[in-house]
């Protein structure tokens, strides 16, 4: 008796409840599919919704829980990996009521496209909370093998098949790229795979000047970079934003990107503790080359999808400076700005989604003149476009204004003065957007925009969209000047998170920037 109840509390299996509901949502999606055919589109994608909803509430009910640990160790349900599994389900949430008509238009199964979406948010969610090497390979593999089903889903468009390829095969390399470094890391702390225990034992052997670890440190960061698309590890992400279908590279910006660093804060604080000041520079140097080339490569872009995907690139950057900061303002500032992207960078794709179902296009200067014809559309674009710039009073400028000053008050001055000036290039492009559908004079409309048809939202799949599209237009317009809640949140998540409160940085104090010695280093010199 003491022994069954001894493994049932080691499992803790009331911990992964959220990912269990996203279970048996994907199951019952599924089975619907299979008893119901065609007509189960009419109602699978609610329930999906509703499922992921009920996920949300779960996690809602497990912050703060006392008891974290599950499966002996390898699944830590603490508020850091609930924020982050809460990003993933709600951008999954909103990803489905956008991808409804986009689907059905392409003639494809829904019900298969909501099973394979349901299975990558569990690879993303598992991922996020993930504290054991195989846990972690397992449930990126998850991810990542879902990912390029959905980006070749439509199967009859040649472009889509390009960019799954593309996908699959860079994909596959950083995988295994990803899985030397793990190896590597299991061999040098002496057989372990839970990530405490790695960290001890690498402490205890003295392992930080190894070159084992260096290599490690290395091979797992290449990994970590092409999940988040930080250059060099970008060059997949434009032919595949552009290829795919948009409902899938408005999951991949969002979802795939949160569980990418999500990996990377547990990973990095927790197994790479002892060589953190050597993550942090190549980290720097990850930022320093996303922001510069993320954003100058947008500028030259004509298609709508290869600039979100540039900006996502560059957007990377930004986020890269709190995890580089490492003080609890850096980490809660970058969920905080993670939580906020997801709604302006999906309600962008929302526009776009709806935008191509009229035209059948993406290219920018077709957008020409769109206020004439669809001004909620050009309003709501416009404004999801000036967010991703970081323009007041829109929930952009708030999330890079506590990551910059996290960066600033942790000593990193360059980097944010740098992320200051591609923040204002950024706006170049996006403002470029705004000005072609709204300044251009009516003989100026694009040949696109004079044909573009009525607008009927009582068509099959448009009132979700719509929904999503609100929504997002709302939480982008109100997120940031009703931050307080959403920052609070971020902070509980990271000061209730005993891995992080162990490996963080205190920031700067005004007589360290000074160079003044404080009130114990001067007791140090005069004793």
């Amino acid at each position: 008796m003491d022994f069954s109840s001894n493994i049932a509390a080691q499992l803790n299996a009331g911990a992964i409840l959220p990912e269990g509901i996203v279970i048996v949502t994907l199951m019952l999606v599924l089975v619907g599919d299979l008893i119901a055919g065609r007509r189960a589109s009419r109602w699978l994608p609610y329930f999906a919704i509703a499922g992921l909803l009920a996920s949300l509430a779960a996690l809602y009910l497990q912050w703060d829980a006392p008891n974290t640990l599950s499966f002996f160790g390898g699944f830590n349900a603490d508020n850091l990996s609930i924020a982050f599994r809460g990003i993933i389900a709600l951008s999954t949430a909103v990803t489905i009521s956008m991808s409804v008509r986009y689907i059905e238009q392409s003639g494809t199964s829904l019900a298969e496209f909501v099973a394979i979406l349901l299975t990558a948010t569990l690879g993303g969610m598992f991922l996020s909370g993930a504290s054991d090497l195989v846990t972690i390979f397992v449930a990126l593999e998850t991810l990542s093998i879902s990912s390029y089903l959905m980006t070749g889903y439509t199967k009859r468009d040649p472009r889509s098949n390009e960019a799954a390829l593309k996908y699959l095969l860079i994909g596959a390399a950083s995988s295994a790229i990803f899985l030397y470094g793990l190896s590597l890391l299991y061999g040098l702390s002496g057989g372990e795979t839970n990530l405490s225990a790695i960290a001890s034992a690498l402490e205890i052997s003295g392992s930080s000047q190894s070159l084992g670890i260096a290599v490690a440190l290395v091979f797992a960061i290449a990994g970590i970079a092409f999940k988040i698309s930080a250059v060099p590890f970008h060059q997949w992400t434009p032919d595949v934003y552009e290829g795919s279908p948009t409902p899938v590279v408005a999951f991949l910006s969002v979802g795939s990107k949160a569980a990418g660093f999500a990996l990377a804060i547990r990973l990095l604080v927790t197994a790479f503790a002892v060589v953190s000041d050597e993550w942090r520079f190549i980290f720097t140097a990850l930022a320093i080359l996303s922001m510069i080339l993320g954003n100058v490569v947008a500028l030259a872009q004509s298609s709508m999808k290869r600039m979100l995907a540039y900006s996502s690139i560059g957007q990377a950057g930004f986020v890269m400076i709190g995890l580089i900061a490492g003080t609890e303002a850096g980490y809660s500032s970058t969920i905080f700005y993670l939580l906020i992207y997801l709604f302006m960078n999906l309600g962008a794709f929302s526009c776009v989604i709806l935008f191509s179902l009229h035209t059948g296009t993406d290219q920018i200067s077709e957008y020409s003149g769109l206020y004439q014809k669809d001004p909620l559309l050009t309003l709501a674009l416009s404004l999801f476009l000036l967010s991703l710039g970081g323009i007041p009073p829109m929930a952009g400028f708030f999330g890079k204004i506590y990551l910059f000053w996290a960066g600033w008050q942790a000593g990193l001055y360059g980097l944010v003065l740098l992320a200051l000036i591609a923040s204002v290039v950024s706006i170049y492009y996006y403002i470029r957007v705004v000005k072609m559908m709204v300044v251009k004079e009516p003989h100026e409309m694009s040949e696109t925009v004079k044909n573009y048809p009525e607008i009927r939202w009582n068509l099959s799949g448009m009132r979700p969209l719509q929904v999503g599209l609100v929504l997002s237009l709302i939480a982008t317009s109100l997120a940031g000047i009703l931050s307080d809640p959403l920052l609070g949140i971020a902070k509980d998540s990271v000061a209730n998170s005993p891995v992080l409160q162990a490996a963080i940085v205190q920031p700067l104090s005004l007589a360290d920037r000074r160079g003044i010695p404080t009130v114990e280093e001067s007791d140090i010199v005069v004793n």
